[in-house]
């Protein structure tokens, strides 16, 4: 925007300057033909004065008077055209400085406002560039303070007991984060006697089934940190081949001490529990068959990653035990309701017995009385006794007792007839009698 701005104003004032040219041209010409009449007008005063001296002074007033008439219209026609010129040119000139100056005048406020923008970025990259140097002076000082934590860090980690510290306080994270809980899924220290002496690893996991896996904390770290503190390549990496001999070494002497033999029952492996990864993967990166030496030795290399994958499985297993175990315990009590309510069935269909029976007999007393009782009766009011009340007819019942014809409950009673049996009680059946089984009435 600004470049084409500039374009349009060199081609505004290119073209005032054309015409400034062309008027001054033309004023020129104007006076060059002033000049030419008054050449002629010369050369006619010679001529007259070549005709003849009396003439000459007539000649002469007349040609001074003539040329001064003339002179005065030239001069004056031309000032007459050169001020129409210059007033033409003022309004011309004045027309394009306004409209350059409307053109200008959105590129002057652009201009503006990009130079306040300008002087508002530098105060902010002002701002930021002292932000930024705070930042980086707290920075410096932050990474002196962690190298300095990180020399005593190592320092502390040279001495064995600090060293064992710091991997059981690893492992005992690891075991939260997969979690575990202390007493449910694994034990710290727990001492058996071995063939050399006291054995006390690091942790028991507690496997589903009663199982054990061995974990032990401890491993090597002085080649590791000698490695770290030199300065050329060479003599780092001959550090870091130490320390693989070492973790070696251990593995050596973890295998020897047979954890698996003395914390039965539990497979014939222990967990041997790297507290870094950088520790692990520099001891593989410099023996590449130290993975497989572990393994043919009973002794299984874990950093946190990996030792936090193993636990999470072993506590799915925990979980799945659990399940497993309330599975049977919801069987055990599904068993103890269904046995219930058999027995609670066979006190129904008890009872429907006694109710048919009660039945029965009713029914057998009404036509003992109608028969043998009331017939009686109804003929002494027929010799004459007189009675105040007549002597009702009693029905029978007819509806006996409805069975229990749910289907869940019919396999309840082969189910009880079966138990009966079963336990020499096969006379008590609670089959549903015959005379009310299937009577959907009641």
């Amino acid at each position: 925007m600004v470049v084409l701005g500039l374009i349009v104003l060199g081609t505004l004032l290119a073209a005032a300057g054309a015409w400034a040219l062309t008027a001054e041209r033309r004023a020129t010409r104007l006076q060059a033909l002033l000049e030419a009449e008054r050449q002629s007008a010369s050369e006619k005063l010679a001529a007259a004065d070549r005709g003849g001296e009396t003439l000459k002074d007539t000649f002469a007033a007349l040609s001074a008077d003539a040329l001064a008439r003339n002179n005065q219209r030239f001069l004056d026609l031309a000032r007459e055209k050169l001020g129409e010129f210059q007033r033409t040119a003022t309004n011309e000139l004045d027309g394009r400085q306004k409209a350059i100056s409307e053109l200008v005048q959105p590129l002057k406020e652009s201009l503006g406002k990009v130079d306040s923008k300008l002087q508002e970025v530098d105060r902010e990259r002002a701002t930021s560039h002292a932000r930024l140097t705070e930042q980086l002076r707290s920075l410096t000082a932050a990474q002196t303070a962690l190298q300095s934590e990180t020399g005593r860090l190592a320092r502390a980690l040279r001495s064995p007991n600090i060293r064992g510290q710091w991997g059981e306080l690893q492992l005992r994270r690891v075991l939260e984060a997969a979690g575990m809980l202390e007493g449910s899924h694994f034990e710290l220290k727990e001492s058996v006697n071995g063939d050399n002496g006291r054995l006390t690893p690091d942790v028991i996991v507690r496997l589903p089934g009663g199982k054990n896996v061995v974990v032990d904390a401890k491993v090597p770290l002085n080649a590791f940190l000698d490695a770290h503190d030199c300065e050329e390549d060479a003599a780092r990496d001959a550090k870091l081949k130490d320390h693989a001999r070492q973790v070696k070494d251990h593995i050596v002497r973890l295998s020897n001490k047979t954890y698996w033999a003395h914390f039965q029952p539990a497979p014939d492996i222990v967990v041997m529990f790297v507290p870094g990864e950088a520790l692990l993967s520099a001891a593989l990166q410099h023996d590449n068959a130290l993975l497989e030496f572990s393994m043919k030795r009973g002794v299984m290399l874990a950093s946190p990653l990996t030792l936090i994958a193993l636990l999470r499985a072993i506590t799915y297993g925990w979980q799945q035990e659990k399940i497993a175990q309330n599975a049977m315990e919801i069987s055990e009590l599904g068993r103890n309701l269904y046995e219930r309510i058999a027995k609670l069935a066979e006190h129904f269909e008890n009872v429907g017995r006694s109710l048919a029976k009660s039945v029965t007999a009713y029914n057998s007393a009404v036509g003992t009385l109608e028969s043998r009782v009331l017939v009686t009766a109804r003929r002494l009011k027929d010799k004459g006794i007189s009675a105040t009340e007549e002597l009702p007819d009693i029905e029978t019942i007819d509806h006996t007792p409805r069975a229990l014809g749910v289907p869940e409950l019919a396999g309840l009673f082969e189910d009880a007839d079966e138990a009966a049996q079963d336990s020499g009680t096969a006379d008590l059946k609670v089959r549903p009698t015959a005379q009310y089984v299937g009577r959907p009435d009641l």
